[in-house]
């Protein structure tokens, strides 16, 4: 099963269910409430390479820069969506 939708700034994702039941990424998304340096590791366990790079893309600036802020919002709102769809 593939958890698939779009985020509300229109990132189209699709992560394999075996992704999102990782219970490193668990792992991950608890540290990520208190220390923003384990974002980069909630990325890797999340999303492929591929994906990644499209994510940065998506949210890059004008300048060429991929704001902390906005990767974080994206994968917020992935979460919620999956969130979502689950409990329909």
């Amino acid at each position: 099963m593939m958890f698939t939708g779009k985020t509300k700034s229109g990132f189209v994702y699709c992560i394999p269910e075996k992704r999102i039941r990782n219970m490193e990424l668990l792992d991950a998304l608890t540290e990520l409430e208190t220390n923003g340096a384990a974002l980069p590791e909630v990325l890797k366990l999340l999303l492929d390479d591929d994906a990644k790079r499209k994510l940065y893309d998506h949210v890059r600036d004008e300048d060429g820069t991929v704001p902390v802020e906005a990767v974080m919002t994206e994968i917020y709102d992935m979460l919620q969506n999956g969130k979502q769809a689950k409990n329909s």
